[in-house]
C-alpha cells in the first residue's frame, strides 16, 4: 500500500463535544500501529492552514462532531463527494465552514483526495466552554475507531494494535486525560450557572 492517507481530527476541544474528532485521533495514536503511508493530524480549527496536508494526501479520513439531527452519540459515516456537500449543509460551527473551504480549495487546485470518508458523531453538548466530552459521546470513540479501521481496510491499509508516534497531535497539556482530569469542579469553573439568577440553569 503506497497510497498516502491523511487521518484528520477536527474540532475545538474547549467546547465540550466539539472536541470529538480531535479525541478520536488521539485515541487512534495511542492504540493503533499505522503504516508509514498514513499521517495522523490534530487539525483543530485551523481551516486553510490544513490545505498543504490535503494536497499531499490521496485518501482522507476525517473524525468530527456532526449535527445529523439524530440522538446524541449517534455515529454516521459519509463518503466521497458527500463529505464537502454534507459539511456545508449541516455545519454547526465555524471550523466546519473552514474545512469545507479547505476541501473546495483543494478541488480547485486539482489536488482533492480521490477518496474521502467522514466519521461523525452527533454531539450532546456544545455550549460549555472549558467542558470535556459528555459520557454519551466519549463512549462512542471505540466504535468510531472500529468504523475507521473498516474504512482503512477497504482502502488497503493494514492497521494493527499498538501505537503510532510522530503524528501531529495536540500539546500533552490539552490532551484528554490531562485536560479533563485537571479541570476544577463545575461550581468552581462557573460553567453551569446559578439557578437563583439564571432561570433553567443548574
Amino acid at each position: 500500500m503506497s497510497e498516502r492517507v491523511l487521518i484528520l481530527g477536527i474540532g475545538n476541544v474547549l467546547w465540550a463535544d466539539e472536541g470529538f474528532g480531535v479525541r478520536c485521533v488521539e485515541a487512534m495514536a495511542e492504540t493503533h500501529a499505522l503504516p508509514d503511508c498514513v499521517r495522523l493530524l490534530d487539525g483543530g480549527t485551523q481551516g486553510l492552514y490544513l490545505l498543504p496536508f490535503l494536497e499531499e494526501a490521496e485518501a482522507l479520513l476525517v473524525f468530527d462532531a456532526i449535527d445529523y439531527g439524530l440522538p446524541p452519540g449517534t455515529l454516521k459515516v459519509i463518503r466521497d463527494a458527500a463529505v464537502p456537500a454534507f459539511m456545508g449543509a449541516k455545519k454547526m460551527s465555524l471550523h466546519q465552514t473552514g474545512f469545507q473551504e479547505v476541501i473546495a480549495t483543494a478541488a480547485l487546485k486539482g489536488c482533492q483526495p480521490a477518496r474521502m470518508a467522514l466519521v461523525g458523531c452527533q454531539p450532546m453538548e456544545l455550549d460549555d466552554y472549558g467542558g470535556g466530552l459528555r459520557p454519551e459521546v466519549a463512549a462512542r470513540i471505540p466504535e468510531a475507531l472500529a468504523l475507521a479501521r473498516d474504512i482503512l481496510d477497504g482502502w488497503g491499509v493494514t492497521v494493527r494494535p499498538g501505537r503510532t508516534d510522530g503524528g501531529i497531535l495536540a500539546d500533552p497539556a490539552i490532551r484528554r486525560a490531562a485536560y479533563e482530569g485537571g479541570r476544577p469542579s463545575a461550581a468552581q469553573a462557573c460553567r453551569i450557572g446559578d439557578d437563583r439568577f439564571f432561570p433553567g440553569a443548574g
